[in-house]
């Protein structure tokens, strides 16, 4: 099956694919864009009719709440309501008679408010005072609507759904006294019939199923239009302009009330505005199958004319079998087969070049290893010369400087040694080295250089990297003994870390030490890794600790680096940590 499908998996043959499928994606995207604008356009403007519906049911509501806002304001600055509840402040309890005279202002509030059924007066104690009953109004509202009552001092603070009464909404004000200075008096209650904010179906359109929902501030209808409250909470807590109710698709516009803090929205039927859209959809498929076969014979011609000198340029390409790379001579009349026919024949001059490269970087890296080997007479010399130095030193009985030269010469073979080689080394040879080179200096300073050296030999197996010790020991000799007259001891001690897994190499002298001025100056600087070579050793402070962070960077659970402590007049301490068992020379 495989074989018979490879024979057209041409270049050509996939040409051609690749441009149907992608005028198919391209025609699919232009129908949906079309499709998807239009209907877009279709309802932004019904969106924008149903915002003009909203805010003409918003100006409706405004008027309804302005009127109770105005007869409620007149109630309560009513003489009577003012003298009768400042008695009850100064403590003169109101008769019945007094009591009664607050049915008149009540009756006019219902009177001129077909919504309102129902007027209630409290003192600033909470017990009312009409109807006379003397309930109180924490029974009535909870305590949270009273304090805002209290807080807005005076202006109407509309609860919404009354939880004892679903068929009613109530409102409360506080009634502040003129007379004293507007303080707390009592408070108005207002019961308003639902039924009075019913004005959606005088707004909306009932050809197009279009709803009204007016909520409080806890979620709870006030105007449903036959909503059910789950709808409602999933309408509140949703930024999308569109919702899914009854398994029908809603635009949804929500238009919040800053008086009363109630939403109001309209939900309009996406059916309903996007009728026709059907025949829209026709028209896109009809015109896309005609560019599909319009693109079909396009796409023939065109990958025709682009494989054929294609298959021109791979035969002057397969004569490049024969292991000679050559250009290819022949252009093309198309401008695109001419750039590839240049790139190739570049490529090919390219390669030509970078094998004569690799051809002449073989040669000289020949003839780099000759001079390595020979370079490594000098040292051959050098050993050679310094062994015809000793047994002339021995034949005149000069046993003393004859050590000197032995220890000289065995130190510039272990300094000399294949770096390659002999880049690591056990910390046994390393204090072989190092006291070698202490008889050196013996020869310099005499009797004022002494010097210990402690390490037991379970330590002296541990590898370390070639000369990171010598440099301290020479920094401390040259830093501790220099300058002074009398004797100084240079001391290297090798000892186990609390962890079992590590050794601390530690060297210690006891010279004139440092200030801590001139001690924090050289750590800032040992972080900076700026610590200058001192008196031309090579390899200084900051040498040895950047090959420290190199080699056991993340393998010690100290700080990384040197640790120096030096105190003026009791000399200098410089030590730092090294795994046990590094592996070295991995």
């Amino acid at each position: 099956m495989w074989p018979r499908l490879n024979k057209w998996n041409t270049l050509r043959n996939q040409i051609l694919v690749g441009f149907l499928l992608m005028m198919m994606i391209v025609l699919c995207l232009v129908g949906i864009i079309t499709f998807n604008s239009v209907s877009t356009l279709l309802k932004n403007k019904a969106e924008k009719q149903i915002k003009q519906t909203a805010i003409q049911a918003s100006g409706r509501l405004e008027a309804l709440i302005n009127q109770v806002d105005t007869l409620t304001t007149q109630a309560i600055n009513d003489p009577i309501v003012q003298q009768l509840l400042l008695s009850e402040l100064n403590g003169i309890q109101a008769d019945i008679y007094q009591k009664q005279s607050l049915a008149q202002i009540a009756n006019e509030i219902q009177g001129y408010s077909s919504g309102v059924t129902a007027v209630e007066v409290y003192n600033s104690d909470y017990i009312r005072l009409f109807p006379l009953d003397g309930q109180l109004l924490v029974n009535k509202v909870d305590t949270n609507w009273i304090a805002q009552a209290n807080q807005e001092k005076g202006k109407l603070v509309w609860i919404g759904i009354d939880p004892k009464d679903s068929d009613s909404v109530l409102a409360i004000r506080r009634i502040s006294l003129i007379d004293r200075w507007f303080s707390n008096g009592g408070y108005l209650l207002i019961r308003i019939n639902r039924n009075y904010f019913e004005f959606s179906k005088i707004l909306t359109d009932e050809q197009n199923h279009e709803a009204m929902l007016l909520v409080d501030q806890n979620y709870r209808p006030i105007v449903s239009d036959n909503q059910e409250t789950d709808d409602i909470h999933t309408l509140m807590n949703s930024d999308e302009q569109t919702a899914m109710i009854d398994e029908e698709k809603y635009i949804v516009v929500k238009q919040p009330t800053t008086v009363t803090g109630w939403t109001l929205m309209i939900l309009n039927p996406v059916d309903s505005i996007t009728e026709g859209i059907s025949v829209l959809r026709t028209a896109i498929i009809a015109s896309g199958a005609v560019g599909f076969l319009l693109f079909l014979l396009m796409s023939f011609l065109l990958s025709t004319m682009i494989t054929r000198p294609i298959l021109k340029l791979i035969k002057a390409m397969r004569n490049t079998r024969q292991g000679v790379l050559t250009p290819n001579p022949i252009t093309s009349y198309t401008i695109e087969i001419n750039d590839l026919n240049y790139t190739y024949n570049q490529m090919v001059g390219n390669i030509n070049h970078l094998i004569e490269l690799v051809y002449e970087k073989e040669v000289m890296q020949s003839r780099t290893e000759l001079k390595a080997l020979q370079a490594q007479i000098n040292p051959h010399f050098l050993y050679n010369t310094l062994e015809a130095l000793y047994w002339s030193l021995q034949e005149r009985d000069e046993e003393e400087l004859a050590e000197y030269v032995v220890a000289m010469s065995d130190l510039f073979r272990y300094i000399i040694g294949n770096p390659s080689k002999d880049e690591w080394v056990t910390i046994g040879d390393e204090l072989e080295h190092i006291e070698r080179y202490l008889l050196i200096m013996q020869m310099r300073f005499g009797e004022r250089l002494t010097w210990s050296l402690e390490c037991l030999e379970e330590w002296k197996m541990v590898s370390i990297p070639k000369l990171l010790i010598q440099p301290l020991v020479e920094n401390a000799i040259q830093h501790g003994l220099e300058g002074r007259t009398g004797q100084g001891t240079v001391s290297l001690s090798v000892t186990k870390c609390r962890d079992s897994e590590h050794v601390e190499i530690i060297i210690q002298d006891d010279g004139p030490g440092m200030d801590q001025e001139t001690l924090d100056s050289l750590r800032a600087s040992m972080k900076s890794g700026k610590v200058p070579s001192r008196k031309g050793n090579g390899m200084g402070l900051s040498n040895v600790a950047h090959r420290i962070r190199l080699y056991f960077a993340g393998t010690s659970p100290e700080e990384e680096s040197l640790r120096i402590e030096s105190c003026q007049g009791k000399g200098t301490k410089v030590s730092f940590v090294i795994p046990m068992n590094h592996g070295g020379k991995e």
